[in-house]
C-alpha cells in the first residue's frame, strides 16, 4: 500500500457520509463544546460573585390585618367541615411544623387520605401546590381542600349559609370586605392569612445574609454535600424546593410506601403521560426538622433515614454515616421564626 492510500481511502468513506448528518454531527459537537463552557463560564462567576442556589428568605409581603385576622379564624374553626369534627389547623397545626404527625390525615368518612399532609409555612410564596402540582394558586386549592369529600367534604351553599347565621362572622365579613360572606371573600381570607405564614430569619438564612458564624463547621460541610451532590438541583430557591417536578426513584425505586388508590402515580393521574408516573412536586425542605413524617405518602419518620434513602433513590449514592449527620445538621438550620419565636417540635414526638 502506498503511502498515500490511507488518507484517500478516508476521503472516500467520509465522502460517501451524507452531508447532512456530517452538518448534524458537527453542529452536535459544537454544542456541547459551548455548553461545557457556558457551564464553566457560569460556574465560575458563582463562585466569584458569590451567587448560591438557595436564597434567604424573606419576611410576608404587606398584608390585610383584619383580612388575616378574619382568615386565622376561619382556618381554626370547624365550621368549615361537613361535620364540623376538624378545622384546616387539624392538619396544619401551627403549634407543630405546620403540619399533622401521622403519615396521612383521617377524612370526613374516617379514610386516610392518599397524602401526607405538607407544612402550611411559607405556603404563599410556593408556586406549585399539593404533591401533584394540581394547583397554581391557594384560593384554588382551599376550595378543592373544602370541596373533596375525603377532606372537609362540605359544599358553598352550606359554608356561605353557617357563616351568614352567625352574627360574629358577617359583621367581620362587612368591616373587611363590605359584605356578607361568598365564596370569594371567604378564600380571600384563608389565603391572605396562609401567606402571613412565613419563617424567616433561620441560622441558614443570617449564614447565606453573610452571617459566616451563624453555621457550625459541621452545618458548613453539611451545606457543601446538600450543593456537590446535587440536592440543591432540586430544593432551590428561598423555598429550598416546592417549585418543579421529580421522580421519586431517579436511580432506584425507593422503599415500598403505604400509599392507598392512586397516591404512588403522582401527576400521572392528572396529566395521564406514562412519563408522569411516580413524578411528584419536590417539596420544601424549610422547617424540614418538625414536618415529619416524610415523602407524599407519609412512608418514615426519622429524617435521618429519609436523608439516606434520598441519597440512593434520587443521587444513586450511598451516603455514609458522618455524611448523613452532616446533611442532617444543615436541613437542621432551615428551621425558621413565626411571629419572632423560633419553631419548635412541642408536640410532633407524642404523635409519632
Amino acid at each position: 500500500m502506498k503511502s498515500g492510500d490511507a488518507p484517500v481511502e478516508a476521503r472516500q468513506k467520509h465522502s460517501r457520509t451524507p452531508h447532512w448528518l456530517r452538518r448534524y454531527l458537527a453542529l452536535c459537537t459544537a454544542g456541547l463544546v459551548l455548553s461545557l463552557a457556558i457551564s464553566a463560564i457560569a460556574a465560575t462567576n458563582a463562585a466569584v460573585d458569590g451567587r448560591e442556589p438557595l436564597a434567604p428568605l424573606r419576611p410576608p409581603p404587606q398584608l390585610d390585618e383584619r383580612a388575616v385576622a378574619l382568615g386565622k379564624r376561619l382556618f381554626s374553626d370547624n365550621i368549615l367541615s361537613a361535620d364540623q369534627n376538624q378545622s384546616c389547623m387539624t392538619c396544619h397545626d401551627l403549634a407543630s411544623g405546620g403540619t399533622q404527625h401521622t403519615a396521612r390525615p383521617t377524612g370526613q368518612h374516617g379514610q386516610a387520605y392518599r397524602f401526607n399532609a405538607p407544612t402550611v409555612f411559607n405556603v404563599g410564596s410556593i408556586y406549585r401546590l399539593g404533591w401533584r402540582g394540581d394547583f397554581t394558586s391557594l384560593e384554588s386549592q382551599n376550595e378543592k381542600i373544602l370541596l373533596d369529600e375525603d377532606l372537609m367534604g362540605v359544599t358553598w351553599p352550606v359554608i356561605v349559609d353557617r357563616l351568614s347565621q352567625n352574627q360574629s362572622y358577617t359583621e367581620a365579613f362587612e368591616e373587611v370586605y363590605g359584605h356578607q360572606p361568598d365564596k370569594r371573600a371567604i378564600l380571600d381570607a384563608l389565603s391572605t392569612f396562609q401567606r402571613s405564614l412565613v419563617t424567616p430569619n433561620s441560622a441558614f438564612d443570617r449564614f447565606i445574609s453573610g452571617d459566616s458564624g451563624a453555621l457550625s463547621g459541621l452545618e458548613v460541610e453539611g451545606y457543601r454535600l446538600f450543593k456537590d451532590y446535587g440536592c440543591a438541583s432540586c430544593h432551590q430557591g428561598a423555598n429550598v424546593g416546592g417549585n418543579m417536578f421529580q421522580r421519586f426513584g431517579i436511580f432506584t425505586s425507593p422503599p415500598q410506601g403505604s400509599s392507598s388508590g392512586d397516591g404512588d402515580l403522582g401527576r400521572f393521574t392528572l396529566t395521564h403521560n406514562p412519563a408522569d408516573k411516580g413524578v411528584f412536586r419536590v417539596p420544601s425542605l424549610r422547617n424540614v426538622e418538625l414536618t415529619g413524617p416524610y415523602f407524599h405518602d407519609g412512608r418514615v419518620t426519622d429524617l435521618s433515614e429519609a436523608i439516606a434513602i434520598m441519597g440512593v433513590s434520587q443521587l444513586g449514592r450511598k451516603l455514609t454515616s458522618d455524611e448523613i449527620k452532616a446533611l442532617l445538621a444543615f436541613l437542621k438550620t432551615l428551621t425558621g421564626e413565626y411571629n419572632g419565636s423560633k419553631l419548635q417540635a412541642l408536640s410532633s414526638a407524642k404523635h409519632y
